[in-house]
């Protein structure tokens, strides 16, 4: 929502672009490889992922323009890993807003000052700050740049059916409605998922009694760029306060609704900007301001059972919702259009066995778990879904004024990468002295630049042995590191040893002592040609 007077795309701050639906109307029907249903950052991230597989795709999205107000701002290292191997992160790191740390306060005093693990080691801070319309943006102009990705605006998917050896998709734009067949769909429609509820599908989970409303103001408030979370301030007595800082000057206010306040109330222009007053009075800013955007949310924790239903996958929101608390609900959604975006152009292209897709479901579900284990404690923590819960909530904010200890019950568990340790995929585990199979490939300096520069397209096979350089071909790529070097020692490397990387970046297998037999192996393993 915006100011009464403003469009609905008129920003303050940022130029929404206007995108016509496609008016080659003969051929709209031809078939393609992969229909991609969502034009968001998820929607995106898969498209370029698939089109640096040598895959094309179709995108499909009922709007005119990008997403409106900053939504999801917060983008994790890991992700910006994966925006590089897109090609994409260039006009991020000219942007956003790099921070590592948190404070916490409670009734005005800090009780909690965390740090986000960091070191010289990483190319890329742990967190980003980006409007999600300059998300959008910058993935479009590597879309737009990208001849194997054809962009369809203003054009909703309307029906869906199976057919034999593909999908088959009613779509309406403003000059009609068309048929069009895909080998495979991947669904990125969002929360609210239309793809879903034509394929009878619900999530599933729990719902948290918390609600917030975000609003973007716009104001030279003179505050480093540092997560602050307010519990209790004395502008909304037994609610809580979150602050982020974004590019210019817009600066993020979520603040939660108290038990029994009406949300038509909450989200009138009036009532938010005596709120977003009331807060920027609490946090001792006195200068002017102005409101470019508000919207309002819930903490939820939901998931589909399976995230795929035969030729269709779901990824990011249309699979799971998490609350924002930790922000992981952008980069588990790019995680899972890297993840699937990968197997799916390998088993396209030749490469991979179509049981590799097979691996999706566990290994991206696995993550939503995981990621529901630890924004549960911080949903909990920062809206109480009890009276039980929001007194000892209250006890642990009252011990930490004097106790350091129990500010840390007020850390948010900020992202890191999923383990798939329980993939069908993951290979050997080596003798455990680095990452195991499944682990994030950790951050090294190597001459140059960091471990990640010295990755190739594919696979990538990182040992100390010379003698493994033959194995090169054009699946795997080779890269020989230098005994008791510092990516050497990150990795657990002795004189033998080795680690193949997967294109994702995660690992898919290690060894003490590698053979080529072993290194064949693991990767038909981890390309779906041979089963565990």
């Amino acid at each position: 929502m915006r100011p009464e007077g403003r469009g609905e795309t008129e920003s303050l701050y940022f130029r929404y672009p206007h995108f016509d639906p496609p008016e080659a109307r003969e051929v709209l029907s031809a078939a393609v490889p992969v229909a991609i249903v969502g034009a968001g950052p998820i929607g995106m991230t898969a498209a370029l992922t698939l089109a640096k597989e040598g895959v094309r795709s179709v995108l499909f999205d009922a709007k005119s323009t990008f997403n409106d107000g900053s939504r999801a701002i917060c983008i994790a290292r890991q992700s910006f890993n994966i925006l590089e191997r897109l090609g994409a992160v260039g006009p991020f790191l000219e942007k956003a807003l790099p921070w590592t740390t948190g404070r916490s306060f409670y009734r005005g005093q800090q009780i909690l000052e965390f740090e986000m693990p960091d070191s010289p080691r990483e190319k890329f801070r742990p967190m980003y700050n980006l409007q999600q319309q300059y998300i959008e943006d910058f993935l479009w102009r590597a879309v737009e740049a990208e001849p194997l990705i054809e962009t369809r605006w203003q054009s909703e998917v309307v029906g869906v059916r199976d057919v034999d050896g593909g999908v088959r998709l009613s779509v309406k734009d403003p000059l009609g409605t068309y048929e069009i067949e895909a080998a495979w769909v991947l669904a990125a429609d969002g929360a609210r998922s239309p793809i879903r509820k034509m394929r009878g599908l619900r999530l599933k989970g729990e719902n948290y009694e918390g609600r917030y409303v975000i609003a973007d103001v716009q104001m030279a408030h003179d505050y480093p760029t540092i997560r602050r979370a307010l519990f209790d301030p004395d502008c909304r007595r037994g609610g809580t306060i979150l602050v982020h800082k974004q590019p210019d000057n817009i600066w993020r206010i979520d603040y939660q609704l108290r038990e029994g306040e009406s949300e038509a109330e909450a989200i009138r222009e009036e009532t938010v900007r005596a709120s977003v007053a009331a807060v920027l009075g609490e946090l001792g800013y006195e200068g002017a301001w102005e409101l470019e955007w508000w919207s309002i949310y819930s903490a939820n924790t939901l998931a589909l059972d399976d995230y795929r239903d035969g030729r269709i996958f779901f990824i990011g929101d249309s699979a799971h919702i998490v609350p924002i608390f930790g922000v992981r609900g952008l980069n588990n959604g790019l995680a899972d259009a890297h993840n699937m975006g990968w197997k799916l152009g390998w088993v396209l292209t030749g490469r991979a066995d179509e049981r590799l897709l097979e691996s999706y479901t566990p290994e991206r579900r696995g993550a939503t778990l995981d990621v529901f284990a630890n924004a549960s404690k911080s949903a909990r923590f920062m809206t109480p879904p009890t009276s039980g819960w929001e007194l000892m909530r209250d006890a642990a904010l009252n011990l930490a004024l004097e106790h350091p200890f129990a500010g840390e019950l007020a850390n948010p568990r900020q992202m890191t990468p999923y383990t798939y340790a329980d993939s069908p995929i993951a290979g050997p585990k080596g003798d455990g002295r680095g990452p195991i199979p499944g682990a994030a490939l950790p951050g090294a300096r190597v001459e140059g630049g960091y471990l990640q520069d010295r990755l190739g397209a594919g696979f990538t096979l990182l040992t100390c042995d010379a003698g493994l350089a033959g194995l090169a071909d054009v699946m795997l790529y080779v890269e020989v590191l230098g005994v008791g070097s510092e990516a050497a020692e990150v990795l657990g490397l002795g004189t033998q040893g080795a680690v193949l990387v997967r294109p994702d970046l995660h690992i898919a297998a290690r060894w003490e002592r590698a053979v080529p037999e072993d290194i064949t192996a693991a990767l038909a393993l981890s390309t779906g040609r041979a089963r565990a």
